[in-house]
C-alpha cells in the first residue's frame, strides 16, 4: 500500500473523481475554495500494487488548544475500485499513519457508506452517528424516474406542470443568483442552521473555466414574481442539492416539485449521473424529508464519524 500526499495533478484527480461520481467534499475545487477561505487541505492518492485504489481529501483545522490539528476526510475516501473490508482497513490505517501533520493530530473519517462488515472501520472508534441522505440515480430515463415517484409527489408535479408557474434557468453571475443565497441565509438564521459560508459559492462557481460545470440554479415565477428557487452544485459527474427556498405562493403551487424535476432533466443533459438530495431529518424537518424521500431515490444512512 502506497500513499502519495499532494502529488496528484488537478486534471488526474478530477478524472478519477468524475469516474466515481464522488461527493462534493472530495472534489478538488471544493478543497481549493476551502484553501482560499483559509482552511488547510491535504490530498492523498492511494495505490496498491501500482493500481489506484482511493482518493482522500482532508480539511485540516487547528484545535482550540493550538497544540493539535484535526484532519477530517468528509464523505471519503473515494474508492476507485471495489475493495473488501480488510483492504479498506489497510487504506485507512495507511492514511492515518502517513498524514503529513506535525505534533498531536486527530484523523477522522466520515465515509459515504452505511454501517456494515465491508466498511473497514471496525477497529476505529465511532464518535458521531451518521447523517441520512437521498441519492437519485440519474442514469435512469426520465420516464423511469417519473415512474418511481411517490403517487402523491407525482400528482403534485402534474399539478405544478399545469399551473401558471414558469421555470427559468438562472445565470452564473453572482448578481443573478445572489437573491437565492440571501434567502438561504435568512432561513438559516430563522431555523438555527449552519452551512457553507456565502463567499464559498462565488469561489466555487468560478473554480472551473465553464461555470455550467459547477452550478445550476433554477427559479420559479408567477408572472413577474419569484416564488421559489433551487441551487445545485455540480462536481464532476455528480451533483448536490444545496439551497432551496419557496414563498407561500410557491408552496401552494408545489413549485419545488417542478423545479426539482426540471433540475433533474438539466443535470442529466450536463452528464450528471448521481444527485445527492442532501440530509433528511424526519424529526426536525419531517416535511422536507418526506419531499426528498418521495422521489424514490435510495435512502442512505452513513456509518458516522470515526477516529
Amino acid at each position: 500500500m502506497k500513499v502519495n500526499w499532494d502529488t496528484l495533478t488537478h486534471p488526474v484527480w478530477d478524472a478519477h473523481h468524475a469516474a466515481a461520481a464522488a461527493p462534493l467534499q472530495q472534489d478538488w475545487a471544493y478543497g481549493a475554495c476551502m484553501k482560499t477561505l483559509g482552511v488547510g487541505v491535504l490530498r492523498a492518492y492511494v495505490e496498491q500494487d501500482g493500481a489506484p485504489v482511493a482518493l482522500a481529501q482532508f480539511i485540516v483545522r487547528r484545535l482550540a488548544s493550538g497544540l493539535a490539528n484535526m484532519a477530517l476526510c468528509s464523505l471519503g475516501p473515494v474508492w476507485l475500485q471495489p475493495l473488501s473490508g480488510a483492504e479498506k482497513a489497510r487504506v485507512y490505517k495507511a492514511l492515518k499513519q502517513t498524514i503529513p501533520l506535525k505534533n498531536l493530530r486527530v484523523v477522522a473519517f466520515t465515509p459515504l457508506e452505511a454501517q456494515g462488515p465491508e466498511l473497514g472501520l471496525s477497529r476505529w472508534r465511532r464518535v458521531m452517528t451518521g447523517h441520512s441522505t437521498v441519492m437519485l440515480d440519474l442514469t435512469l430515463s426520465m420516464d423511469e424516474l417519473r415512474a418511481q415517484l411517490d403517487k402523491r409527489w407525482r400528482h403534485r408535479l402534474g399539478g405544478a406542470e399545469n399551473s401558471e408557474l414558469t421555470i427559468h434557468r438562472v445565470g452564473t453571475n453572482a448578481g443573478q443568483y445572489r437573491w437565492l443565497l440571501d434567502a438561504e441565509m435568512q432561513q438559516r438564521e430563522q431555523r438555527g442552521l449552519h452551512g457553507l459560508p456565502l463567499h464559498f459559492f462565488d469561489l466555487y462557481v468560478s473554480s472551473r473555466q465553464q461555470p455550467t460545470k459547477t452550478i445550476l440554479t433554477m427559479r420559479a415565477d408567477v408572472g413577474r414574481d419569484r416564488v421559489a428557487g433551487m441551487m445545485f452544485l455540480i462536481h464532476g459527474e455528480a451533483a448536490t442539492y444545496q439551497v432551496g427556498w419557496t414563498s407561500d405562493a410557491g408552496r401552494d403551487l408545489h413549485a419545488h416539485n417542478l423545479i426539482l424535476w426540471k433540475g433533474i432533466e438539466e443535470l442529466r443533459e450536463r452528464g450528471v449521473r448521481k444527485l445527492d438530495l442532501g440530509g433528511v431529518n424526519t424529526t426536525r424537518s419531517a416535511g422536507i424529508a418526506r419531499f426528498k424521500m418521495s422521489t424514490g431515490g435510495q435512502v442512505l444512512t452513513c456509518a458516522g464519524t470515526f477516529i
